[in-house]
């Protein structure tokens, strides 16, 4: 019912521009609202305590059914769309992964551009209070590393002691941040319209665009900074922004062991690929080759998926090194996407103590991860979770390349999926639009990006058979 009257805002726009997709909305909300009042009708007497299954199968269905009902205003608004790509275009926003099917962005009507950026904002909050405050007390997320001194996300990042203030006040810094990055685009230059949607596409680190072009519409370098600051803030721990501003103190990112590497890695590697497309050529003087590496660097490192430049054309490594950023660089409990920095840390520190271990067998090698000490089920957890991740993404590869698709496209195009960054190489990127792949190839994507946004093993959990038996 509530996700029903988020539609009311795409209807307001859509009466205020009288777009041809405004009465769209009417039936939508309509159809939206009364399932969920039937839903609540059935099962308002149920007094049962919450358990963890209920958890798992509440998130799973939350993350299939709810974009189903997205489509709505979709087939209604936009003549001759199928429900595959209207369902494949609203779970790319609701997973913030930005792979888009629809062409032609410019001339949507603006209610329908103002839906799929919304959707992709409230995605974004969704993941954010999914990885902080539900995922931990299902045992899953990216900070498994936390359990290691006390259970459960509150006490773990200290926010406060019950799930629902914890959502509050992360709602309270989105929002804020939001309100934030359309002032600035405002100031910056873009239309209030589009200054909305791309703070609803930024903060979610989602991507999508009112323009084909993408941020390419705007040329404008001060757009585009603003839009790296942002994209950066995106990318850190919600939990660490709402206790910085709980406590008015920059303290909680010197603590986070994420942020440092996050902040440091994206700085070199937007340096290091400036280097190469300045001495290549592709760009004549530095400063401009620093402004596009910057920007789409950040943009494809933080898996929000804009493009200021087609960087297809630019020396094949910085691509792909930009794609392999996507799988890692984003900071747990952010709306990011991929394995998250934290497990990445894990992985090297992991690795340099097997190292030590072989030269000093008798020794004692703990693995530290600033001032924690990381126990063995946490290392175990992290390194199953990338067994099933690149287990995941190769059988999506497979899966679309015996359809057809050729090489680089599957490889770049499940990755970007289970990443959810959205454009890829090839046939896929970079504007990172889908419209060419067969329905096949776009359902096997969308159940992709979903795994992905779901941290792979809340939506594997369900189809356990030992999920289902009392």
């Amino acid at each position: 019912m509530m996700f029903g009257a988020l539609m009311l805002l795409p209807l307001v726009v859509g009466h205020i521009f009288a777009d041809a997709a405004s009465r769209a909305y009417d039936l939508s909300v309509g159809v939206t609202v009364a399932v969920g009042a039937l839903l609540w009708v059935a099962a308002r007497r149920s007094r049962a305590e919450l358990q963890a299954h209920h958890g798992f199968l509440l998130v799973a269905l939350v993350w299939t059914a709810l974009p189903a009902f997205a489509t709505l205003p979709l087939l209604l608004g936009i003549p001759g769309l199928s429900f595959t790509d209207a369902y494949f275009e609203t779970s790319s926003a609701m997973t913030t992964t930005g792979a888009t099917v629809l062409v032609g962005l410019d001339a949507l009507p603006p209610s329908i551009n103002v839906w799929r950026a919304l959707l992709q904002w409230i995605g974004g909050m969704g993941v954010v209070v999914l990885a902080v405050a539900i995922l931990p007390m299902l045992r899953v997320g990216g900070r498994e590393v936390f359990r290691a001194e006390t259970p459960g996300p509150m006490k773990d990042q200290k926010l406060t002691p019950r799930i629902a203030q914890t959502a509050k006040g992360l709602w309270a810094v989105y929002l804020a941040l939001t309100a934030a990055c359309a002032l600035a685009y405002g100031w910056g230059g873009m239309t209030w319209l589009d200054a909305l949607i791309h703070a609803f596409t930024t903060m979610s680190l989602g991507g999508y665009s009112s323009h084909d072009a993408s941020f390419a519409f705007f040329d404008s370098a001060l757009l585009e900074a603003i839009a790296v600051v942002f994209m950066l803030a995106a990318g850190v721990n919600f939990g660490t922004h709402f206790m910085a501003f709980r406590g008015r103190s920059l303290a909680p990112y010197r603590r986070d062991p994420e942020v440092f590497a996050f902040l440091a890695l994206l700085i070199l590697s937007c340096a290091a690929v400036a280097a190469l497309l300045f001495l290549q050529g592709t760009y004549g003087s530095a400063s401009k080759a620093f402004r596009y590496a910057a920007f789409n660097v950040v943009s494809i490192a933080t898996t929000t998926g804009y493009a200021s430049a087609d960087y297809a054309l630019w020396p094949l490594i910085a691509p792909l090194w930009m794609l392999t950023l996507c799988c890692f660089a984003s900071c747990s409990g952010s709306t990011g996407g991929g394995i998250k920095m934290i497990r990445a840390q894990l992985l090297v520190l992991q690795t340099g103590a097997l190292v030590k271990q072989l030269i000093h067998p008798r020794a004692f090698i703990p693995v530290k991860l600033g001032a924690l000490q990381v126990g063995t089920p946490v290392i175990l957890a992290m390194l199953g979770f990338l067994m099933v991740f690149v287990g995941t993404a190769l059988i999506a590869v497979l899966a679309l390349v015996g359809s057809g698709l050729d090489l680089l496209s599957a490889l770049t195009g499940a990755i970007a999926c289970i990443t959810n960054t959205g454009p890829g190489l090839g046939a896929v990127g970079p504007s990172g639009n889908y419209a060419s792949l067969s329905d096949f190839q776009k359902w096997i994507l969308a159940a992709t990006m979903l795994l992905g946004r779901l941290e792979l093993f809340t939506l594997l959990v369900v189809f356990s058979p030992a999920f289902w038996k009392r």
